[in-house]
């Protein structure tokens, strides 16, 4: 496998071909991801849930995630590796560029913001001091108590055409990726095709110009398995044959098919 760079990524995406993205909170899954040939891997706040117990990200702490990028940074260098950034920890510009710094140094090459318009201006200037970013627009996991809950995004006309707007905005201050999340699969699609940058989807549709899931998720080892996610440990023999099963999968566009998606 190749080292992945945002370059290798844009091009992919000009060519049509999809592409993988997977979370990693360990040295141990790191090296199975890089060896499974995944194409990104994403630090996820979701640490909070699914290693630390919580019933949401919000908790998380930088150090928390600093401390995650750096033993995940132990076992892979070939994947393009992105962190979160926690919750209120870019709540201004001068905290975002803070924070963005150590988790670079810990070893992200990349971190992730969730929001909208509001977050123009940081992104611009994270980017322009060479920090590469990744938005995320719809379902935002960090807003869930403003938000009412875990519930699909962009349903109605209105609020689908912000959102496609905002995610312009994004990529017109810098942003290099998109993550979306939660949203009927036609918007997921309309996204994809407004924008130069690739959009990643989760629970977005099978248009998307890549997938990302929960490694607990996509092995079925969670709690309770989220509608958009799919248990590849169950048709293979081991965690490697999943883990390679699912970046195949979201490659030829078998995954994620009408069960995973939403109208």
């Amino acid at each position: 496998m190749k080292t992945t760079t945002i370059s290798n990524l844009n091009a992919m995406k000009a060519a049509g071909d999809k592409f993988a993205v997977i979370t990693a909170y360990d040295y141990t899954f790191s090296r199975m991801i890089e060896t499974a040939g995944i194409e990104v891997t994403l630090v996820g706040d979701s640490l909070g849930n699914v290693i630390q117990g919580r019933d949401s990200t919000i908790p998380v702490t930088v150090d928390e995630m600093a401390y995650h990028t750096e033993i995940v940074k132990r076992g892979n260098s070939r994947t393009l590796l992105m962190t979160d950034m926690p919750f209120m920890s870019y709540a201004n510009e001068n905290q975002a560029m803070e924070n963005a710094a150590i988790l670079m140094q810990a070893g992200a090459q990349m971190v992730k913001l969730e929001g909208g318009e509001w977050l123009a201006e940081t992104v611009y200037m994270l980017t322009e001091r060479g920090i590469p970013v990744c938005g995320h627009v719809g379902l935002t996991p960090q807003s869930v108590h403003k938000l009412g809950g875990y519930k699909v995004q962009g349903k109605e006309e209105e609020s689908a055409q912000q959102m496609i707007a905002e995610a312009q905005i994004l990529e017109e201050a810098g942003a290099d990726l998109i993550v979306v999340e939660c949203v009927p699969s036609s918007l997921g699609r309309e996204l994809s095709q407004a924008l130069h940058i690739p959009v990643i989807g989760i629970g977005a549709g099978p248009d998307t110009d890549a997938q990302v899931l929960v490694l607990q998720d996509m092995l079925g080892i969670s709690q309770r398995l989220p509608k958009f996610s799919k248990n590849f440990l169950d048709q293979n023999s081991s965690i490697q044959e999943a883990i390679i099963a699912y970046g195949n999968e979201v490659r030829s566009g078998a995954f994620p098919c009408a069960e995973h998606c939403f109208k």
